[in-house]
């Protein structure tokens, strides 16, 4: 039987996912009723700027009044796409403490807080949903918080910014650098005005943080995930991994340490062979590839941003929840019984392509490779090449077998003090094998 009195619903934000919410919710109207059991109402809308023009929307429903909102009491939802930390943080909790549960798509603030969200959230009997938060229409959070919820996960290793991967899929099939690429995705739209969370890694490090978390049952926040951006991957790093069979991502990669007594989370460039299936996905998409005891491996692809695959996840959200309230439950809250720490970088064990100028005389590879033995890094491959120009000094890559990080860190310090070693053109490292 369908329940006559609307649930209400309040959005926090209006901007390109907070538009495609209510847009969607007041098209689609009659079947989100019919898939939750009760007719679902946008009950009010808080913007910054209530004289814009929003197709679609009341205006007797906008609001600058956030707080109010929210401590109405009759509002079942509360929608929050604001981003950020405050105000979103004070509303969320307020929204809790006022009988309201919560969909958001804030990462940021999940990743810095969650766990203070998730105990507001069953303090007062209400639940939280961020599938948004993470890949966009991409379902991701709700298959590893449910659907996995039975399996042991071991790894999750993805693409989870659209920005970045356009930027070097760009450099990689066209040839450009750098600023070119960059300005390529500004210019489409795909970079904001300021790139800097998403070329510097702090958007996919928040991601990361959430992934981590739910995946491996334990609390990680954005100061736990190691973040490398792209802003130095060059042509030649490029080339280089062309040579390799391979292609450079911005990778997002969290780990259950073999013996299962700690994890990590990092997020950097890395090569990955062209047989991996993350090495195909192009241009802005995302995908994340998950490795699970008993399942085995899977890969979740789709488009990672945007207004209208991000709202078709805060929608999922909102139907889940609703459907919950009408049942008189909550869904599964925080997992963190695990307890595990988050080791830091410098134990994680990897591979690496090391790019060095030296010296063009004999010699220079035996004193290079002493220093890897002294190190404990073994190597896996050598090339050497002259330069054309003949100025007396030639281009070494060293790719090595894995190795952990500090061991690699140290080598790498080690190399820039010999005197044949003129400089390290780059590094990076080696995933997905």
């Amino acid at each position: 039987m369908m329940r006559t009195r609307p649930l209400k619903v309040a959005l926090l934000g209006c901007g390109v996912v907070g538009s495609e919410v209510a847009r969607i919710m007041t098209t689609h109207a009659d079947d989100l009723a019919a898939r939750i059991g009760a007719p679902v109402e946008l009950a009010g809308v808080a913007v910054r700027r209530p004289s814009k023009v929003r197709e679609g929307i009341d205006p007797a429903l906008v609001t600058t009044d956030a707080t109010a909102l929210v401590k109405r009491g009759d509002i079942d939802v509360v929608v929050e796409v604001i981003g950020g930390i405050e105000p979103a943080r004070t509303l969320i909790t307020t929204a809790f403490e006022h009988g309201a549960s919560v969909v958001s798509a804030n990462k940021a603030l999940l990743a810095e807080d969650g766990a203070a969200l998730h105990a507001a959230a069953e303090e007062h009997g209400r639940d939280l949903y961020y599938e948004a938060a993470v890949a966009g229409a991409i379902p991701l959070v709700r298959p590893l918080r449910e659907s996995l919820a039975g399996d042991k996960v071991n790894r999750v290793l993805g693409i989870v910014n659209g920005t970045t991967n356009f930027i070097l899929d760009k450099m990689d099939t066209s040839g450009a650098g750098y600023s070119e690429a960059l300005d390529e995705a500004t210019a489409l739209g795909y970079a904001e005005a300021d790139p800097t969370a998403d070329v510097e890694g702090f958007d996919a490090a928040a991601k990361a943080a959430i992934l981590a978390g739910i995946a491996f049952h334990t609390r990680v926040r954005i100061g736990d995930v190691h973040r490398e951006g792209l802003t130095e991957v060059t042509a030649s790093d490029i080339a280089s991994a062309k040579r390799m069979g391979c292609t450079v991502k911005l990778l997002a990669i969290c780990e259950r340490a073999a013996d299962g007594k700690s994890v990590t989370a990092r997020v950097h460039p890395a090569m990955i062979p062209l047989t991996h299936p993350l090495a195909s996905v192009r241009e802005a998409y995302n995908a994340v590839f998950i490795e699970a005891e008993a399942a085995g491996q899977l890969m979740f692809y789709g488009p990672g941003a945007g207004g209208a695959p991000t709202a078709s996840a805060v929608l999922g959200d909102l139907v889940a929840v609703c459907r919950n309230i009408v049942a008189a439950t909550t869904g599964p809250g925080e997992s963190a019984y695990t307890q595990l720490p988050v080791s830091p970088m410098g134990e994680v064990v990897t591979r690496y392509h090391i790019s060095l100028d030296v010296a063009d005389k004999p010699g220079v590879l035996a004193q290079v490779a002493t220093i890897f033995a002294e190190h404990g890094v073994s190597i896996d491959t050598v090339r050497q090449q002259g330069r054309p120009d003949g100025d007396g000094e030639a281009s070494l890559v060293v790719v090595t077998h894995r190795a952990p990080d500090a061991a690699l860190s140290g080598t790498v310090e080690a190399l820039r003090k010999l005197d044949t070693v003129r400089g390290v053109a780059s590094i990076m490292r080696v995933e997905g094998e």
